[in-house]
């Protein structure tokens, strides 16, 4: 059994991570080692993702604080509140270790957008990719009509001399 003060300690730190929290993931972590799970939170410290095991009543009074919209997934098992600045990270972090950790790691909800998220929508953006990698793709469909110009013009030029 926790302390009263115990309780208080995990709220306000909950609390204090919903605020600074661009995107919340709720994530089920039922049969992880205890290596696996400190290999876990390094690899999310390093991303700039917090991870937090709390009581889903301490998780839900927290989160009441928000004043977010629509209903709270249903929270099944051991439940972790992993969350991050970025608005992406911690859903792509998850869904990594979700494929790492077959069955051990599942994302089953979240706030994203200050709404929340069923496991389905977390998924989805689970599966945006990453900022650079976003970059990239939009410099190749800008450069792909250009270059599709330049060897046209060049073909012709060669077909003239």
């Amino acid at each position: 059994m926790i302390s009263k003060g115990k309780k208080q300690e995990i709220l306000s730190r909950l609390s204090s991570a919903r605020k600074g929290a661009e995107t919340v993931v709720f994530a089920k972590f039922t049969g992880l080692t205890g290596k696996d799970t400190t290999e876990m939170r390094r690899e999310l410290r390093a991303r700039g993702v917090g991870y937090i095991v709390a009581k889903k009543t301490l998780m839900a009074r927290a989160l009441d604080e928000g004043g977010y919209t629509g209903t709270m997934p249903e929270l099944p098992g051991e439940v972790a509140f992993v969350h991050s600045t970025d608005a992406i990270a911690p859903a792509q972090s998850i869904g990594e270790f979700e494929k790492k950790f077959k069955g051990a790691v599942a994302i089953v909800g979240g706030v994203f957008a200050g709404a929340y998220k069923n496991k389905e929508e977390m998924v989805t953006i689970a599966s945006i990719p990453a900022l650079p990698v976003l970059r990239g793709m939009f410099v190749n469909v800008i450069n792909s009509p250009i270059q599709g110009l330049v060897l046209a013009l060049n073909a012709i030029a060669e077909k003239k001399s």
